[in-house]
């Protein structure tokens, strides 16, 4: 009897915690589907997670020698396998204090890792060639290797439509002097495909930094080549987007990318010790506790951080705050006023890090106050749980547009460059209070409800997805 025929799918993230965690799901999908997958994580990103679920970290996790983190998923049946890379730094290179250099990294030499080690496959698996190559879009020479190896190239989006078309049209964006600093401007961008209107002020704000620029450019350059386009959003909230894309490219929206039931996912994906929150919460009232942080990048300024400390305080509500050791990009200590963590700390509970999922699911969480990072926003809907937005760089304002002013699911706290404990306190006593955020919280259901539809067998995502799975494996039998 003929051997059944499994497509094989090479998925390589962009090497940080907020595209690795979508591409664990994105991979669980299609090894469910039949899909062989080899998942490349860097040796860097590896190594944080064997540290981050060692024995020695504040809850369990697999031994300090976990060579593949999908072995659970495999004994159910799943063939993902799973290689490990250099990015081209020491792993002893400090990639958040040098962010831009090691940017720079992935524009320029990162590629030259991934072509020798999809060489290398190409060569030695006869059994189960790869077909295909889905890579983070942020990536810019997926292209070319897909070329270089005769492989599909699929591109893989882990944020909204709105954001990739605000990228895809970055030269109409310089055309128009909208391309540098956002901050002092009101005027309006109506002038984007696919995108009705925007303020400037909600203009992804990285425009301004030459590498990140660089990096922009280069990847939505790259992406105009890739065979098919499947992006972490819903088509029913960014229906007129997504069918502009879809003029110009084979587009999917195939979000929300979440495992069937992300709380209790077995991937080993954190890239840092996970402090556990359920006994804490276990004992606050239902819908009382505001979560509260800023993602595993952004750099946040010392000011903000005391206003928010304040701010948190004057509001007299219950929080968990996630203070990474790295938020203003340095080992910095005694950032909190003197004596903060005792004022609070009956109704406070201070944490490095976290199980965001497990948190922000409880019935005790009833808001969160969020950089508006994408999986943070995905998180928070997927949980019908409201969000104070305080966007810090990239994506993020854009994001903000989109669960303040298009779905009215949250509430801004930033408008200027800094914030006040003042507006922090009043914020968070609009959010926590069922009544004067009591048409949020329907909004934020009833996005939660689609969210949860689209995903259902007949549901757009679980359609689109389906379709994407179909016509990739046509163009493999094809090729």
């Amino acid at each position: 009897m003929a051997k059944q025929f499994h497509p094989h799918a090479l998925v390589i993230p962009c090497p940080y915690q907020g595209h690795i965690n979508p591409a664990i799901h994105l991979s669980l999908k299609l090894a469910s589907k039949g899909f062989i997958i080899t998942f490349i994580n860097t040796q860097f990103i590896h190594s944080q997670i064997t540290k981050a679920h060692s024995p020695s970290s504040s809850e369990p996790g697999p031994e300090s020698g976990l060579e593949n983190i999908f072995s659970k998923a495999c004994e159910s049946g799943l063939d993902i396998r799973y290689l490990t890379i250099s990015d081209g730094f020491p792993l002893e290179f400090d990639r958040n204090m040098n962010s831009l250099p090691f940017l720079e990294g992935l524009i320029n030499g990162f590629s030259n890792h991934v072509d020798k080690l999809v060489g290398e496959l190409v060569k030695e698996d006869c059994i189960d060639p790869i077909n295909c190559l889905i890579a983070d879009t942020f990536l810019v020479w997926p292209s070319t290797i897909a070329k270089k190896y005769e492989v599909l190239h699929v591109s893989f989006f882990t944020e909204p439509a709105l954001v990739f078309a605000l990228y895809y049209h970055l030269d109409l964006l310089e055309e128009n002097g909208h391309s540098g600093s956002h901050e002092n401007r009101q005027d309006i961008v109506d002038y984007i495909p696919g995108v009705k209107s925007i303020k400037s002020s909600d203009l992804p704000s990285l425009f301004q930094n030459s590498v990140v620029h660089q990096l922009i450019y280069k990847a939505f350059q790259d992406v105009r080549k890739a065979d098919i386009i499947i992006a972490n959003t819903v088509q029913e909230l960014e229906l007129e987007t997504i069918i502009s894309i879809q003029e110009n490219h084979k587009f999917y929206a195939i979000g929300p990318i979440v495992s069937a039931n992300f709380t209790e996912l077995t991937i080993s994906s954190s890239l840092w010790s996970e402090h556990d929150c359920t006994q804490w919460l276990d004992a606050k009232p239902r819908g009382s506790v505001l979560y509260v942080s800023f993602g595993s990048v952004a750099l946040v300024n010392k000011e903000d951080i005391l206003e928010l400390a304040h701010g948190l305080m004057l509001s007299e509500v219950n929080f968990i705050w996630v203070f990474r050791f790295n938020f203003l990009g340095q080992d910095e200590n005694d950032i909190l006023p003197i004596g903060y963590k005792e004022k609070v700390k009956n109704r406070g509970l201070i944490v490095p890090w976290c199980n965001q999922t497990r948190v922000i699911s409880h019935s005790a969480v009833g808001g969160f106050l969020s950089h508006c990072g994408w999986n943070s926003v995905v998180e928070s809907i997927w949980c019908g749980v409201p969000l104070i937005c305080s966007p810090l760089v990239t994506d993020q304002r854009a994001n903000r547009k989109l669960v303040v002013y298009d779905w009215k699911v949250g509430i801004n706290l930033r408008d200027e460059e800094s914030i006040t404990r003042e507006e922090v306190c009043d914020k968070i006593k609009y959010l926590m209070n069922e009544e004067t955020s009591s048409n949020l919280r329907k909004n934020v259901a009833q996005v939660k409800e689609t969210f949860h539809n689209t995903l259902a067998t007949n549901g757009s995502s679980n359609v689109n997805f389906n379709k994407f799975v179909e016509e990739l494996k046509m163009k493999i039998s094809l090729a």
